[in-house]
């Protein structure tokens, strides 16, 4: 309940200064749980998104510091022939519970039945049944999903996240949208925005990271993901254009594979944000 009234009072003070809340993934903020906190506190970061496996430690950490833990990312697969919920998925909802972190799900491989010729939205029937289960058990432990598109999975496309939840239609599913991973599934011509008003009601997270623009699909990930503030993409404008559509959640900085020391990251990625939200 503690950590409950702690993420509910810092999101409070943010919406209450219309200041969208920034964190950083864990993959930038590689620190251990005190130092991460005390990091990210000093440069002025709302939190972290870390993983179900040290939730706990990191959010008692971050909560001490008046900061937030807002998710765990986990990958799983689901299959035709499991009888129940995957072992994998019980264990990250209990790691979870009690940290007010939400359940950032990649949803990698869907097993068909041998033989069966998959249409582009067959794996729903799959998937959305197990989700079902998955939100049973995660409820009642205080824990909320929210589908995490990622280039290569099953569910790579934003689309597919949102047409999942859709079907699923349970107020503790949500979605999130990734930057990066659109411009690499989708490229950096399409503009994503007439899908990110339409899936609003269920839009729990954005992540942003600095990008470059041109052929996005063939770019490779120190192309997709810089430090904010570089890369010939303009996330500024997008920011304020996701803002202007009516989003108001936390925007999550994504640093996989950029090749700083963490603390310098994050300062300069800060920088970047303050840049893009002034």
């Amino acid at each position: 309940m503690r950590s409950l009234l702690v993420y509910l009072c810092a999101l409070g003070a943010l919406a209450a200064a219309d200041r969208p809340a920034f964190f950083a993934m864990d993959t930038a903020a590689k620190q251990a749980p005190a130092e991460c906190a005390e990091v990210l506190a000093e440069l002025g970061y709302a939190g972290l998104g870390g993983r179900p496996s040290t939730a706990s430690a990191h959010a008692k950490a971050l909560q001490a510091k008046g900061l937030v833990f807002f998710n765990g990312y986990h990958v799983t697969n689901f299959s035709f022939d499991q009888p129940g919920l995957p072992a994998d998925l019980s264990k990250a909802v209990d790691d979870l519970a009690g940290t007010g972190g939400t359940l950032w799900l990649g949803v990698n491989k869907v097993a068909f039945p041998a033989g069966v010729k998959a249409g582009p939205e067959y794996g729903d029937t799959l998937v959305v049944p197990q989700l079902k289960q998955l939100l049973a058990y995660a409820k009642p432990k205080g824990v909320k999903v929210s589908l995490y598109p990622h280039t290569g999975f099953w569910a790579a496309q934003f689309e597919t996240c949102v047409r999942v939840a859709a079907k699923v239609d349970d107020p503790s599913l949500g979605v999130t949208f990734n930057l990066c991973h659109w411009l690499k599934v989708e490229g950096s011509e399409r503009d994503p925005l007439p899908l990110i008003k339409d899936a609003l009601p269920r839009l729990n997270f954005i992540t942003i990271n600095g990008a470059d623009t041109g052929d996005t699909q063939k770019l490779g990930w120190d192309k997709l993901i810089q430090p904010l503030g570089r890369g010939t993409y303009d996330v500024g404008a997008f920011v304020a254009k996701v803002r202007a559509v009516g989003y108001r959640g936390p925007f999550g900085f994504q640093g996989y594979g950029i090749k700083m020391e963490a603390k310098e990251l994050l300062k300069e990625t800060m920088e970047g944000w303050k840049r893009s939200v002034n």
